[in-house]
C-alpha cells in the first residue's frame, strides 16, 4: 500500500517535471495528478492548493538546480574564486546545449506572475540565493562592492539564459567573454574602494 508520504513525493516529482518544462501558470492540477498517478484528493491533502505545490517546487528547484547542480558543479570545475565565477558560464554552456534545457524556473515565474503573488515573492527569494553564491565568490576573490558585483554578474547569467532560450547556441560563451571583461575591470577591495563586506562605523 502506498503511503501519503510516497504520494507527496510522486506529486512533487510530477509537478517538478511539468513546472520546469512548461511553467507554473500553464500547468493545471489535473495534469499533475495524471502524471503522478495519484488522486486529486491526495494532492489537496498533501499541499492544500496549487500555490502550496508551486512553492514546494521552487524549494526543490533551489535544492536540486541551485545547490546540487550549479553551485556544486561550479566548485568542482574550479578551485580559485575568480575561476569559479567564470566557470558558471561553462556549466551554463553544457546546460544550454542539452536538449532538455528549459530555462530558469525562477525567472519564468517573474514573467508569468503579478506583484503580490506569493509564488513571485518566493522566486525572488530563490534568485537572491543565487546572488548570495556569486557574492561569496566575489568576497573570496577580494572584489570590492560584492553586492553590486553579484547583481551585475547575475544580470549576465540571466541574459545568457534568455539568449539561449531564443536559440543562441553560443550564449554562454559570449556571456563568459563579457563577464571576463567585467571581472578584469572590477576594483579590488584592497585598492582604496569601500568594502561593503564590513559594516561602516557611525
Amino acid at each position: 500500500m502506498k503511503t501519503e508520504g510516497t504520494a507527496r513525493e510522486r506529486l512533487l516529482a510530477a509537478a517538478y517535471e511539468l513546472f520546469a518544462e512548461k511553467g507554473i501558470a500553464a500547468v493545471g492540477v489535473d495534469a499533475i495528478v495524471e502524471r503522478s498517478g495519484c488522486a486529486k484528493a491526495s494532492l489537496y491533502k498533501n499541499f492544500e492548493s496549487k500555490t502550496a505545490l508551486a512553492l514546494a517546487f521552487l524549494e526543490r528547484r533551489e535544492e536540486l538546480w541551485t545547490r546540487q547542480w550549479l553551485e556544486t558543479e561550479t566548485k568542482r570545475r574550479a578551485s580559485e574564486p575568480e575561476e569559479r565565477l567564470l566557470a558558471i558560464f561553462d556549466v551554463f554552456d553544457e546546460w544550454f546545449r542539452n536538449e532538455t534545457f528549459e530555462g530558469c524556473s525562477f525567472v519564468n515565474v517573474l514573467l508569468e506572475s503579478g506583484r503580490g503573488d506569493p509564488i513571485r515573492s518566493a522566486a525572488t527569494d530563490h534568485l537572491a540565493s543565487i546572488r548570495a553564491i556569486i557574492r561569496e565568490f566575489a568576497v573570496d576573490a577580494g572584489l570590492a562592492q560584492p553586492d553590486e558585483f553579484a547583481q551585475t554578474w547575475h544580470m549576465l547569467m540571466k541574459g545568457s539564459i534568455v539568449s539561449a532560450g531564443e536559440g543562441n547556441a553560443e550564449a554562454a560563451r559570449q556571456a563568459k567573454r563579457a563577464a571576463a571583461l567585467v571581472l578584469d575591470g572590477w576594483p579590488r577591495a584592497d585598492a582604496g574602494m569601500p568594502d561593503k563586506t564590513k559594516p561602516t562605523s557611525r
